[in-house]
């Protein structure tokens, strides 16, 4: 197992949450108007994964989502004991970026965090599983060849994704994203976290 990948996807998840959950937590706490504060935080997941894609992704490929190290193994390119190195580096990083967005934006101001589309489970599931689904198939395809605009893809395609699962879920579309939020807030958060791990 090689410690530059597994730190790389740490410090790579820590990223991705710390700006996008950051920027939900802050909108929430400064008061923004609501869809300002939808355009802003896909917006800030969009810029957060386009950095790591050309940064941290140059070590490890920049999964920083179990459900993409998943679709890796899955198509190949990966083994079982890489990817579940993978996700559990991804795990720690999301459970240390969520940690800052609670020192920054305060641990009341909902991290960022997921939540149930209408309270209902079943909606939750099916929002999660079909953006979950648009975003991996955009990272395996535009990755399949090695191409150099796989980092503008990808952003493009988790800023959309999170543009129509924003006002349902809060956009999940990755585990290590939803586990980190919700340890910290807690509740019926942590109670429904396993809806945001099983759908992705």
């Amino acid at each position: 197992m090689d410690f530059k990948k597994l730190l790389a996807e740490m410090i790579g998840t820590m990223m991705l949450v710390l700006i996008g959950c950051g920027t939900a937590a802050m909108t929430h706490v400064n008061g923004a108007e609501i869809n300002a504060a939808y355009i802003l935080t896909a917006l800030a997941f969009g810029g957060a994964i386009f950095c790591i894609a050309y940064s941290v992704g140059k070590i490890s490929g920049g999964h920083v989502n179990p459900a993409v190290s998943i679709g890796m193994y899955v198509d190949g390119r990966m083994t079982l004991k890489e990817m579940i190195g993978y996700i559990c580096a991804q795990i720690v990083g999301a459970i240390i970026g969520a940690g800052l967005v609670g020192v920054m934006a305060g641990f009341d101001s909902g991290l960022g965090a997921n939540g149930l589309a209408k309270g209902s489970v079943g909606l939750s599931l099916l929002v999660e599983i079909l953006l979950t689904f648009i975003f991996v198939i955009a990272v395996l395809g535009s990755t399949s060849e090695g191409s150099d605009n796989a980092g503008i893809v990808i952003a493009f395609a988790l800023t959309a994704v999170h543009l129509l699962g924003i006002s349902l879920t809060g956009t999940s579309v990755n585990p290590a994203r939803s586990i980190g939020p919700a340890l910290f807030a807690g509740g019926a958060t942590l109670a429904n976290l396993w809806v945001f791990i099983v759908g992705p």
